[in-house]
Parts: C-alpha cells; sequence; structure tokens
C-alpha cells in the first residue's frame, strides 16, 4: 500500500506540460477546483472529465500511475459514495434493501461526489507529476507576493510546503525498510485483530519518527551551512517568464470557469 502512495512525486520529462510554467499549472488547477466544486449537471462533469483527460495525455504519463496514485484512497471515495448513497432522499425509490431505501437522487449524489473526488485527486497528482517541488515553491512564492505587503511569511510558507512534498516519497522508504527489518526479525503486522494490529505499528512508529527528526535537523544544518536566513530576499536560479502557451493555458482556465459557472446558472 505504501508504494501506491505517489503524491509529492515527480516524473521528469519533456511534454509540453513539464515545459509550462508553474505559476500558469497553479492557477488553472485553482480554477479548475473552483469548476470542480460549481458543476452541477452531468453535461459540466463530462466537460471537466474531458479536460481532464486531455491535460493526462498531453503530460505523457501512463494513465496507470495516476491509476496507482488513486488506490490508497479507494476506501475514502467508497466511503463518501456509499454515505451520499444511502442518506440522501428524493426522486423516487429506485431499489430496496431491507429497510434501507436507495432513492434517484442519492444516487446520483453518490456518482458527482466520487466524480469530484476522483477529479480533485487526479487534477493535483497531475500538477506534483509535471511540476518539480522547487518549481511549485518559486510558483507559489510569485502568486502569493503580493501577500508579502501584508507581512505575511510566503516565503516560510512556500519554503515549508516545498520540504513537505520531498519529505512524503522519503518517509515512505524509510517507513518500507523498517517495516522489512520488523519483520525479519519474526514481527508480525498481518494478523490478530484491529487492536492488535495497532500495537505492532508502535515498532514502526518509534524509529520512524528518529528517523524523521534526524533527517530534519541534518537538513537544517545544512541549510544553515548554506547561508539560508529567514526572511533574507533570494535570487533565483531561474527566472520564471511567460509564454505564449501559458497565457492562453490560464484564458482558458478562466474561460472555463466563466463557462462552468454560466452552466450552472441555467441548471445544466
Amino acid at each position: 500500500m505504501l508504494r501506491n502512495i505517489t503524491l509529492g512525486q515527480y516524473f521528469p520529462g519533456t511534454s509540453i506540460v513539464h515545459r509550462l510554467d508553474p505559476r500558469a499549472k497553479l492557477i488553472a488547477s485553482f480554477c479548475y477546483i473552483i469548476a470542480i466544486f460549481t458543476a452541477k449537471h452531468y453535461i459540466s462533469y463530462g466537460i471537466l472529465i474531458a479536460l481532464l483527460f486531455v491535460g493526462i495525455a498531453l503530460s505523457s504519463i501512463r494513465f496507470s500511475v495516476f491509476v496507482k496514485g488513486l488506490k490508497p484512497v479507494v476506501i475514502i471515495i467508497c466511503f463518501t459514495a456509499i454515505m451520499n448513497l444511502f442518506f440522501t432522499k428524493g426522486g423516487g425509490i429506485i431499489y430496496t434493501i431491507g429497510a434501507i431505501n436507495i432513492y434517484y437522487d442519492g444516487l446520483l449524489r453518490a456518482i458527482f461526489m466520487m466524480l469530484r473526488v476522483l477529479m480533485l485527486l487526479l487534477s493535483t497528482l497531475l500538477l506534483t507529476y509535471t511540476t518539480s517541488p522547487l518549481m511549485l515553491t518559486d510558483g507559489l512564492d510569485y502568486i502569493l507576493a503580493p501577500l508579502k505587503k501584508l507581512k505575511v511569511p510566503v516565503h516560510d510558507f512556500t519554503m515549508i510546503m516545498s520540504i513537505a512534498l520531498r519529505f512524503i516519497p522519503t518517509l515512505i522508504q524509510e517507513t518500507e525498510k523498517i517495516i522489512s527489518a520488523q519483520k525479519a526479525r519474526g514481527a508480525d503486522f498481518d494478523s490478530g485483530n484491529l487492536l492488535r494490529r495497532a500495537k505492532a505499528l508502535v515498532p514502526i512508529l518509534i524509529p520512524l519518527f528518529v528517523s524523521a527528526f534526524r533527517r530534519a535537523d541534518e537538513l537544517a544544518v545544512a541549510m544553515d551551512c548554506r547561508c539560508y536566513h529567514e526572511g533574507m530576499q533570494r535570487t533565483r536560479l531561474r527566472v520564471l517568464k511567460y509564454t505564449n502557451i501559458d497565457i492562453a493555458l490560464i484564458s482558458l482556465s478562466l474561460c472555463l470557469c466563466v463557462l462552468i459557472g454560466t452552466l450552472r446558472y441555467f441548471g445544466l
């Protein structure tokens, strides 16, 4: 299961999506998320799904990689769909399971909520797969730059986010190594009831926390040795510049929000 967690991983490539400016991709992702929660009808969902698949196809990353990234949250997606299916009433009863009635509106809401979660996760994976953490940090720093006038520590926030994304794959690999080492010593993580399995995780969590704090200390020392200080104005190796494709993407994203909002207004 841990190997299926790919959030925070970056897959280097030369596709058109990889070459886009990180600011344009962040703005496009934000507009897409707004459109997801604005969509109400199957026409709107069809447009959003089509655009998402176009983006995945242009990224040149195999769709199986995205499916692999969704596996850890399958339970959450199914739980969300089931809750909406059984607890939403209206539109007439279409099926009865014992004392539980399944309504037409509940079925539609379950499908739409499941699609929303899937599109949200896939769009997030598309962003992280095609953009390195460093470029994400620079893009967020540029976008949130106006908040610096309000004394908001924008650079510190983006740096924390970048470090957190970089540490996700590292901690997953460290966890797998600890589990393998504990199994080699006779530890059993698969048998027993839920309480016993929870207790069996203690020999994993303690070394993992120790390793995480050790890595954090090493990172702090490395940053200090490179004269990194909070709040200082720093130059960048790569200066971000918008291209015509970036401007077109931002314009398309804004038009998408307007289109989905208009369709919602007309009940579509």
